[in-house]
């Protein structure tokens, strides 16, 4: 007779092994039959669209889940570091397509919804972006984009880790050191999204925060006004998730934006120390007592500013809570975080008055000015005397208010500092943080930025993933170094005929979307010519628009002469505070409504503002581009990743050698990228004798009369004034210097066209470029994170599906 089970034994069936998986078309049918009507509740008479997208979802998530807790198993029995990636924005576009194609499941539910008589591309097109950010960190529209309105599939609240994040409140001194109390508190819930690797059953998690009002008021003990109160109090706490505050490049110091970046911070650290002291699965009592060994498993990566109050409130974590004594809490934080610097530009860096800090966080600011005090103690002993170099390293700011210089406090608290392109990281060691980088040279590095081939080429670009595969395998979507293969293939016809025919039908399928959004019939033998990324005056989209209005004058002065077509599209988003990026917008869509509408142009140029840029509209227009536009001035581009992406599925790069351009130019070669303009020297030595924008406007005619144009309301004439604010700043201080790149600018746009004439050399130096973006992968940037600041090699181990025993 056998044995009765413990409970030990009968729980031990409980287990992912015992779920079935989607193996094949008639499964998905089914799971998706009973999530239609189980998870749902609707039956095909009733089901919207928006229903069968939920249901596929759901289909493709419950593939998912099994691999994302056999991930979690594998890391506690392994107990490797942890890497935590710290940002306010993850700039995720959709899910459901990224989904499949990393789990390998595209094909079969691709079949499945065939059969059932729906659309597998409709479907994925009701899927809203995640709206979690505003910039080249993220997007955001000015409403609160509600990406949420209908739930989402992707996510799983967390409630029983729920925790308290506390503001406001005074310091207590107290016999057992300084104490932070009475506080208001408000609880983070969090949310996580699984996050797929690629085809290696390896889900890794997004956690993300919602902010929750504390359930501590009973409806029956207040009275009808305290009851309002209570109820206004509760939205005011909730506020903080409710959207992100946008502060890309335009730093606004608003005090629910520091509110945003604490809370995510303090719920983060409080998440990572209860996970490393309980570092056993599914134990909640802690295993680890002592923070020696903290940074040698965890990690934690300051992506930009934003986060940088981590570095204080580990401090307050380890000297409050933990009992910690300063040096060895110093040497904890400084050991486990990592600062990576996104920006050059003075007016994005944070500087936060400390009167905000007095009231909102005033123990860390405590923190801070000890902090400070030791930074600056050690630089004066190696300075003796240099007052100068003191005021220009503190992390406070003298003046009217007093400030916190986040970056400087990022460097000081950190082991490793990094920029994203090789130009960037050399301009953060020689004037950004000079300072500093004298003393601790060691600290700084590079790490070039760089793109998801699997979205950025087999999921947005199919067709020319194939060709690539037809011709060298599968292998570069994991190893993008394997593009170099295709050098072999320049001058094969066949394959030439091929790239050009699939980035020909790419082309025509984004011109039928455009023509039933915008109402403008698009030549789709022109010059497809995209310039895509946040509104910026450093960005430079005025230089775009000298040029269209450039291109249109020509056209009117001799309508008979042949010009190459163009079709010239600029999207992106603008600070909602930022006035001028606003009135840019407003140029390019008013020059649009002339050029597009005279019957002389006829199709021969096009100017479209493409709306609502997102992930999702750049996964249609990166793989129709012909010329992909990063005219940044020289020196003020950290990296990029819109031109990797561009130079990856076939478009061809007019550019200055700015950001990554110069990496990519170096990989290509010069030659097979339209380079102009000053390099960074040269705005150096402009800056030094100064730049004066009317020597350029007197001496080109072709610029005049634009500016002209423009200034006396040809493109506005119910409004002549209307660009005053654009052409004042042009004239008389642009810090971007778009005039004198003007005309270096026009004729290498000249040089463009000449090669759009030749279909044959044209594909041949695309081919060059899809060859040479192997360095731009984000699996190459991750691994040299991974090996030179985090301190752990990368793994390409391949966890066995569900269904399978572990090991």
């Amino acid at each position: 007779m056998s044995k009765p089970l413990t409970d030990h034994e009968k729980r031990k069936q409980i287990s992912v092994r015992g779920i079935a998986g989607l193996g094949d078309v008639s499964e998905i049918k089914k799971s998706f039959n009973r999530h239609l009507h189980f998870t749902l509740v609707k039956d095909r008479n009733v089901a919207t669209p928006r229903d069968y997208y939920f249901a596929l979802a759901h289909t493709v998530r419950d593939h998912l889940v099994g691999r994302w807790i056999r991930t979690q198993q594998y890391y506690y029995e392994k107990d490797p570091k942890r890497i935590h990636y710290l940002s306010l924005e993850f700039y995720m576009g959709r899910t459901l397509q990224n989904t499949m194609i990393n789990l390998g499941l595209q094909n079969a539910c691709d079949e499945a919804i065939y059969q059932l008589g729906l659309d597998l591309e409709e479907l994925e097109d009701i899927e809203e972006d995640a709206g979690l950010g505003n910039g080249g960190l993220g997007r955001l529209v000015e409403e609160a984009d509600d990406w949420l309105r209908y739930g989402n599939p992707w996510e799983k609240a967390r409630p029983e880790y729920m925790l308290p994040v506390h503001f406001y409140g005074r310091v207590a001194h107290t016999h057992e050191g300084p104490k932070w109390v009475d506080t208001q508190v408000v609880l983070a819930m969090p949310y996580d999204t699984p996050v797929p690797g690629y085809k290696n059953n390896t889900v890794n998690t997004m956690r993300l925060w919602s902010a929750k009002a504390p359930n501590d008021f009973n409806l029956q003990e207040f009275n009808v006004g305290d009851y309002i109160q209570a109820v206004l109090d509760r939205n005011l706490a909730e506020n903080i998730s409710r959207v992100l505050y946008p502060n890309d490049n335009f730093f606004e110091g608003k005090e629910l934006r520091l509110k945003q970046e604490y809370f995510v911070v303090a719920a983060t650290l409080q998440d990572i120390i209860r996970r490393f002291k309980s570092s056993k699965f599914g134990c909640r009592d802690p295993m680890r007592t002592s923070f020696e060994t903290f940074h040698e498993k965890v990690a934690i990566q300051l992506n930009d500013t934003h986060p940088a109050l981590a570095i204080p409130e580990l401090m307050r974590i380890l000297l409050d809570i933990e009992r910690l004594d300063w040096e060895k809490a110093w040497e904890i934080t400084t050991k486990t975080c990592a600062y990576t610097n996104h920006t050059v530009l003075p007016e994005a860096l944070e500087r936060w008055p400390v009167y905000m800090f007095e009231k909102l966080l005033p123990r860390h600011l405590q923190i801070i000015y000890e902090i400070n005090q030791r930074h600056l103690d050690r630089v004066a002993a190696l300075y003796p005397g240099d007052s100068d170099r003191l005021r220009r390293m503190s992390l406070i700011e003298e003046g009217d208010p007093k400030r916190i210089n986040m970056a400087h406090l990022c460097v000081v608290g950190s082991h490793a500092v990094n920029g994203v392109a090789r130009i960037h990281s050399d301009i953060v060691k020689t004037t950004v943080f000079k300072d500093f980088c004298d003393i601790e040279p060691e600290k700084f590095q590079n790490k070039t930025n760089g793109i998801t081939p699997r979205r950025w080429l087999l999921l947005c670009n199919p067709g020319l993933a194939d060709i690539i595969a037809e011709k060298i395998g599968e292998d570069f979507l994991t190893d993008l170094f394997q593009l170099k293969k295709l050098l072999d293939f320049v001058n094969d016809e066949m394959f030439i005929r091929d790239v050009a025919k699939v980035k020909q039908e790419n082309k025509l399928k984004f011109a039928a979307c455009l023509e039933s959004e915008y109402k403008v019939k698009i030549n789709p033998e022109s010059i497809f010519d995209i310039h895509v990324k946040r509104i910026h005056e450093y960005k430079r989209q005025l230089l775009n628009c000298l040029h269209v209005i450039t291109l249109y004058n020509r056209i009117k002065k001799e309508p008979n002469k042949k010009f190459v077509p163009r079709t010239v599209m600029i999207g992106g988003k603008a600070a909602p505070g930022y006035h001028m990026a606003k009135m840019i917008i407003k140029l390019i869509t008013s020059v649009g409504e002339v050029v597009n509408h005279d019957p002389v142009v006829g199709d021969r140029l096009k100017v479209i503002f493409l709306e609502n840029y997102r992930v999702s509209l750049a996964e249609k227009v990166i793989p129709a581009a012909d010329l992909s536009q990063q005219i940044s001035t020289a020196g003020t581009e950290a990296s990029g990743t819109g031109n990797m992406k561009f130079m990856l599925n076939g478009a061809l790069t007019i550019g200055t050698m700015d950001g990554a351009n110069v990496e990519m130019a170096e990989e290509a070669g010069e030659e097979n990228l339209f380079i102009f303009g000053m390099r960074v020297e040269d705005v150096e030595a402009m800056d030094k004798k100064g730049y004066n924008a009317r020597e350029y406007y007197e001496r080109l005619p072709e610029l005049k009369q634009a500016m002209d144009q423009i200034s006396t309301g040809f493109f506005s004439p119910k409004e002549p004034e209307l660009f005053k604010d654009v052409v004042n700043m042009l004239m008389n201080h642009d810090r971007f210097k778009v005039f004198a790149d003007y005309e270096a600018y026009i004729s290498c746009q000249e040089k463009v066209n000449e090669l759009y004439r030749n279909p044959k050399e044209w594909t041949k130096k695309v081919i060059r470029n899809i060859a040479a973006s192997g360095k731009f992968s984000s699996d190459r940037t991750i691994a040299e994170y991974a090996r030179e600041i985090w301190g752990v090699e990368p793994s390409d181990v391949k966890i066995p599906p569900p269904n399978e025993p572990r090991e």
